[in-house]
């Protein structure tokens, strides 16, 4: 992803989404010389206010970007130490691969503070090597016309482009465009209660020495019964936030809205059979409000390219955060598409180049899609990413850049 020295004419591209994957297609795209416009819905673009990790498969083409580490204020991710949610007890599970040197290794940031990265990088004019990105807020997108490369904006107005990206999340516009018709992402079973914790005084609270004690990382409370129920806890901030996931049952969802707030006696409530040093984390003062959020899961799609569109990030293959990458994987694609859209690529080029996109992409975030759901849905599966070695080495140890590249030099 490194702009040529050309006289070739660059591609115009439009990006529908300005969350992470979006930011990060847009980056990779003009560090390429292409012309990038993003149409977002929001006025203002913002990340829930919650955490996310970032494994070495993800942070070397962050690097790559210019993404500056310190300014994701991280905290390191050695592993996980999981515990029974009834008796206490605590096994500890340390990453089994090698992540490189501690500045390539995972650790856990906030979503707006890698957003903001990535904003920052996106509207940065002193990179005059590279054209600016152009950025349309408050601006919807309603249609797409994937064969064309245009998309229509609520307004009326028909945007065009030699390529579209749909990086508009599960309830994508664009989705609906490349497939022909609308795929919604049914329930799945699962709600989670989300929010962050004020940790800044956590060295003084009184049975909570579990969250510190040993391996530093996160902390994952499963009851171990049939249907999942299970406390993902881990830090950000530098140590100053706790992100908190508390996943649990819920046959109800399609009765009920997609988000809605809640109050620290509905996670007792429903977290009633734990231990009760588990529960003494909901004593910590509450950063963000609660979230009841539900967990769905786009079924695997027959394709995610159609014409001149491809879909990228949850878009294609929303799941469960089982497996820690869901963000990785947007960020992965955002850089497979910009090695194989190179300067000099021509508009005729494109339907072959987005093919090479799905080949290479699809088979690969498909299995997170189904593994994130399996390892939720089946008892024994529960837990499987931190205990395989093969399956961590598929996840951080995958070069999508290197992938990308190679593969662009063998065929094109």
């Amino acid at each position: 992803m490194v702009l040529e020295t050309s006289s070739s004419v660059p591609l115009n591209i439009s990006i529908v989404g300005a969350g992470i994957g979006g930011l990060a297609a847009a980056i990779a795209l003009r560090r390429n010389g292409h012309h990038v416009k993003i149409f977002e819905a929001s006025e203002t673009k913002t990340e829930v206010g919650a955490g996310l990790g970032v494994q070495p498969n993800a942070w070397n083409i962050l690097e790559q970007f210019g993404c500056v580490r310190e300014n994701l204020k991280p905290s390191n991710w050695d592993g996980t130490v999981v515990f029974d949610a009834k008796n206490g007890v605590g096994i500890t599970r340390p990453f089994l691969v090698s992540q490189g040197d501690e500045t390539k290794n995972s650790v856990f940031c906030h979503r707006s503070d890698l957003h903001e990265e990535l904003r920052r990088l996106a509207v940065d004019e002193s990179e005059t090597r590279f054209p600016p990105i152009k950025f349309h807020l408050d601006t919807k997108v309603v249609a797409c016309n994937p064969d064309l490369g245009t998309v229509t904006l609520a307004s009326g107005e028909s945007i065009p482009a030699d390529v579209v990206i749909g990086a508009d999340g599960i309830h994508s516009v664009i989705r609906t465009s490349v497939i022909g018709h609308v795929v919604k992402a049914p329930a799945t079973g699962w709600t989670c209660f989300r929010c962050l914790f004020d940790a800044s005084n956590l060295d003084g609270s009184e049975g909570l020495e579990w969250l510190t004690e040993g391996l530093t990382g996160a902390r994952s409370v499963i009851l171990r019964e049939q249907d999942l129920r299970m406390f993902f806890i881990y830090p950000c901030r530098k140590g100053t936030l706790i992100n908190f996931v508390g996943i649990h049952p819920d046959p109800d969802q399609e009765a009920a809205g997609w988000t809605a707030t809640a109050t620290i006696d509905d996670v007792r409530t429903k977290f009633s059979s734990f231990n009760s040093k588990f529960l003494r984390l909901l004593d910590l003062p509450l950063y963000t409000p609660i979230l009841r959020w539900q967990l769905r899961a786009l079924p695997i799609l027959p394709t995610w390219i159609h014409g001149r569109t491809a879909l990228l990030g949850d878009a294609a293959h929303a799941t469960l955060p089982m497996l820690g990458q869901g963000a990785a994987m947007a960020i992965e694609e955002a850089a497979v598409l910009a090695c194989l859209l190179p300067l000099g690529t021509t508009r005729e080029d494109i339907p072959a180049r987005l093919e090479a996109y799905q080949t290479l992409r699809k088979e690969r975030g498909d299995f997170v899609g189904t593994e994130s759901v399996k390892q939720a849905a089946v008892p024994a599966k529960r837990g499987e990413y931190l205990r395989s070695r093969e399956m961590q080495a598929t996840m951080i140890g995958y070069d999508a850049l290197k992938v990308g590249q190679e593969y662009y030099n063998a065929n094109f």
